[in-house]
């Protein structure tokens, strides 16, 4: 048996297994927390670029379908259903630490919050700052809705992930979902943000049922930068959302698009939104991609 107090770390790392893709150390899924029958979507995009907004209006235009939905905020700010439910509601990692972290004493009120339209929000939040693990909090998330019995009469879960960070353990929702989205506006850092997590994605779906789904194109009155890169390593923009104030307007409100005052662009809007829930609902073709060397971006979006 080795002895792993005398094996230097560098050594122990390169022994481990990577299944989801060269030096990656994180652990594998549990088989007993899949969540089930629902449509499952993850949501990623670089940090301040609308993942919330676009999650939550996605939700709400799925719901308007019909669909019984779930979102599901993975960032510590716990702001992800922030306009579904017109508050910040605690963390999932906060109410364990009440009882604590025994989930036989918590209810589902406890922890999941109604939102608008009948949305399901909860907020798994995140470790404290410099401890822990993102995966973790996920997982904990998941497994806390299963013993619940919560997942079983979900059509659609939405997963809206933290920035642009592809780490293990904000990587795991994407062991999770069926489709993964990448929020991205038409500029150079969105676009470099999207290409790992492009890269991230692929190395989860070596192992799990993960695949591409496509491009949100947000706050974006053009797509040129966006065109380009699709084109060349095979990704697709499934809707456009302009940069428009009224969004803006609807956060400082606590209000999704859909709770705006009707008016050309703000209809726009909210048909976009059911458009694309509705192609997302009769199912997407899996993109097949290869993301570009950080090199090779600078050279195609014109940068010297």
């Amino acid at each position: 048996m080795t002895d792993y107090a005398t094996v230097p770390v560098s050594e122990i790392t390169r022994r481990m297994p990577r299944p989801d893709g060269e030096g990656s150390v994180q652990v594998p899924l549990d088989p007993n927390l899949k969540i089930g029958n629902a449509k499952v979507f993850a949501i990623y995009g670089k940090g301040g670029i609308g993942k919330s907004t676009t999650s939550s209006n996605l939700s709400v235009a799925f719901s308007k379908l019909g669909k019984r939905v779930l979102q599901i905020g993975c960032d510590p700010k716990h702001d992800s259903t922030f306009t579904l439910t017109k508050c910040l509601v605690p963390t999932v990692i906060d109410i364990l630490e009440t009882v604590d972290f025994h989930p036989e004493e918590l209810r589902p009120e406890d922890f999941v919050f109604a939102g608008y339209n009948g949305v399901m929000c909860v907020e798994a939040g995140g470790p404290p700052a410099g401890t822990g693990c993102g995966g973790y909090v996920v997982g904990q998330t998941v497994k806390l809705l299963k013993e619940h019995h919560l997942l079983e009469d979900t059509d659609v879960v939405i997963f809206d992930v933290l920035g642009d960070v592809v780490c293990g353990g904000f990587a795991a929702p994407l062991q999770h979902a069926d489709r993964a989205l990448i929020v991205t506006a038409n500029d150079f850092d969105s676009i470099f943000a999207m290409n790992r997590i492009v890269a991230a994605i692929l190395a989860k779906s070596k192992n799990y049922n993960v695949r591409l789904g496509g491009v949100i194109a947000n706050r974006s009155n053009a797509t040129d930068q966006i065109d380009r890169f699709n084109n060349a390593i095979g990704l697709k923009t499934m809707a456009q959302f302009p940069d428009l104030d009224v969004i803006r307007r609807s956060r400082l409100k606590k209000a999704t698009l859909f709770e705006m005052d009707s008016s050309p662009e703000v209809d726009a809007v909210q048909a976009e939104y059911l458009r694309l829930a509705a192609a997302l609902w009769a199912g997407t073709k899996p993109l097949s991609v290869q993301p570009m060397k950080d090199r090779e971006i600078f050279d195609l979006l014109g940068f010297d």
